[in-house]
């Protein structure tokens, strides 16, 4: 069985969201995915996510492509997570293109086309405006 490893905060969850777990997960058997937790974004980029990480988790956790889910505290406990998890390869979009190479040492690195036109930023400042 071939464990695929993901990571990402999936706040104001949509499409881009969907179809990269989904394509995450076409490149194993079993999905892991590792959300952001709330005080690790507020460390990051000085703000809280829109949804609280409970709520990112169980909308991840509910999708059939999803295997098990859990908080990812530290940007700097990657590789550890992907010990602890027995990962085979960790999956990330091409927007993060060479920044996890390091771990190539302990499993594959594969980088995803992102969807194109959504990011999560832009749905937040279109929701501002309205």
């Amino acid at each position: 069985m071939k464990r695929i490893i993901t990571f990402g905060t999936f706040d104001v969850f949509h499409i881009g969201h969907l179809r990269i777990l989904q394509r995450a997960r076409d490149c194993g058997d079993y999905l892991i995915v590792g959300v952001s937790s709330d005080r690790m974004n507020f460390n990051k980029k000085d703000r809280y996510p829109v949804i609280p990480q409970n709520q990112r988790r169980e909308i991840v956790l509910s999708l059939k492509c999803v295997d098990e889910v859990f908080f990812e505290e530290s940007l700097d406990l990657k590789g550890q997570y992907i010990l602890e998890n027995k990962a085979d390869a960790l999956v990330m979009g091409d927007d993060w293109a060479g920044r996890f190479d390091e771990f190539k040492n302990i499993c594959d690195v594969i980088y995803l086309p992102r969807t194109p036109s959504v990011s999560t930023t832009s749905l937040i400042e279109i929701i501002k405006e309205i």
